[in-house]
């Protein structure tokens, strides 16, 4: 009596192919970890973790991880918990920045400064000082201050000036030599350059009423006493 082998020329692999044993075991296990670990959130790095084992448990004998496939998950575990770690800082960073923001904020109010504009409201039983900021060497500069009704009160010859911030110093009166009353007033400060009228920027001395603090990281803004915003980075002088 002979026996025939039935399963000559036939692999492990084709074997195992025609059983009931499956070797899908990988993706219905990591299936199961991805669900079980994340849910509806974001993949992190306890669930990366998590699912880097299950992979191990659940991998086909016959067709284990690659050595260097596996090297790179770990790279990647890596990466991923030193981009959480740099998150976290960051936001710890921001959160300093927020309050460090409120501190400056509260230091301001109630104080005067010196920032670009053409309006400043202006007490008249005293001296106002301003600049006007210059481009270049030019032969004259005039300064014109109106009311609010856009009448000229005054005329300030600013005379020759060097490129910069040339000073100028308003004592309240008109160019009749009056007292004007207190209020808004607007100073508009020209000078010819290559035979064309220049209109030059002016720094004014303003109070801050209060500041708004942004909320998604931006500049701080100053609200001026009846004059409106401005941001901090073009103030020129803060004082008392």
């Amino acid at each position: 009596m002979s026996v025939t082998d039935s399963t000559s020329g036939l692999s492990l692999n084709d074997i195992l192919a025609n059983s009931s044993i499956k070797t899908n075991t990988t993706t219905d296990g990591l299936a199961s970890a991805t669900g079980s670990a994340t849910g509806n959130k974001a993949l992190g790095k306890d669930a990366f973790l998590q699912l880097l084992v299950t992979q191990l448990k659940n991998q086909n004998p016959l067709e284990p991880q690659d050595n260097g496939a596996f090297v790179a998950q770990l790279a990647q575990f890596s990466s991923l918990e030193g981009i959480t770690t740099l998150n976290d800082t960051v936001s710890g960073l921001a959160s300093n920045y927020n309050s460090s923001q409120a501190l400056q904020a509260s230091s301001l109010v109630g104080r005067s400064v010196i920032a670009p504009g053409d309006k400043a409201v202006v007490d008249t039983t005293k001296s106002l000082s301003g600049t006007v900021v210059v481009p270049s060497s030019v032969a004259s500069a005039t300064l014109k201050i109106t009311d609010a009704s856009g009448k000229t009160v005054r005329t300030i010859d600013l005379g020759s000036q060097k490129a910069g911030n040339a000073s100028f110093i308003w004592d309240g009166k008109n160019d009749a030599g009056e007292t004007v009353p207190a209020g808004t007033y607007t100073f508009g400060a020209t000078t010819t350059i290559d035979g064309k009228s220049v209109a030059l920027i002016t720094n004014l001395p303003a109070t801050v009423n209060s500041v708004t603090i942004s909320q998604t990281g931006g500049e701080l803004m100053l609200n001026l006493a009846g004059l409106g915003s401005v941001a901090l980075s073009k103030v020129q002088t803060i004082g008392m």
